[in-house]
């Protein structure tokens, strides 16, 4: 289900959120994504914001299929990058065996928690075997929302291993750490790896 006060933010400062998460060059947890990928993969750039993850996929010889709920983040995606994003939600979310990479940036975090076990079962199939899966995620607990009225699900890091595992992902890899964002608050977050079987 989409939040419509999340999903306006998106749409109405797609640019202020651009020039917050610019950067010229891969950060470490792309790096490390890209670096279980076959070459040429297939990637899902799941909640892809102005897409630039799935840019630096690209020059890297990836095939990224970039994907957002907003349309706000869909158009600068594509007039910035002529990268081929289309609106997509977690719940349009139906693809069979088509990728061989999903990255799932701090996205993931704006669905309802009793939604999750859905959203990563779709994940997984939606990935080939073998396939790669990324997610970040803001640590914490419950839900609520920020003062520029974005909805969040906030997991512990053993919370979100259970989901992943009983999703039948295998973890390759969590990273810890804290960073700020467009809110101005800065947060713990976890980023996971996995591998489907």
């Amino acid at each position: 289900m989409v939040d419509a006060k999340t999903i306006h933010f998106y749409d109405t400062a797609a640019d202020r959120y651009d020039n917050l998460t610019k950067r010229g060059a891969p950060d470490a947890h792309l790096l490390a994504f890209m670096d279980l990928l076959p070459e040429g993969a297939d990637v899902l750039d799941l909640g892809c914001g102005p897409a630039r993850a799935s840019v630096h996929m690209r020059d890297a010889g990836f095939h990224p299929d970039p994907v957002d709920a907003s349309s706000g983040m869909v158009k600068l995606a594509n007039d910035a990058h002529d990268i081929g994003a289309r609106l997509l939600t977690f719940d349009d979310l139906d693809m069979v065996a088509a990728y061989d990479g999903v990255w799932a940036n701090f996205c993931l975090l704006h669905a309802p928690r009793t939604d999750l076990p859905r959203h990563l079962a779709a994940i997984a199939t939606a990935l080939r075997p073998s396939g790669v899966f990324h997610i970040g995620m803001k640590v914490g607990e419950g839900e609520d929302r920020d003062h520029i009225e974005r909805k969040y699900t906030y997991v512990t890091v053993t919370e979100l291993r259970g989901l992943l595992e009983d999703a039948g992902f295998t973890i390759l890899g969590i990273d810890e750490g804290r960073e700020k964002g467009c809110a101005g608050t800065v947060d713990p977050f976890v980023v996971m790896r996995a591998r489907k079987p």
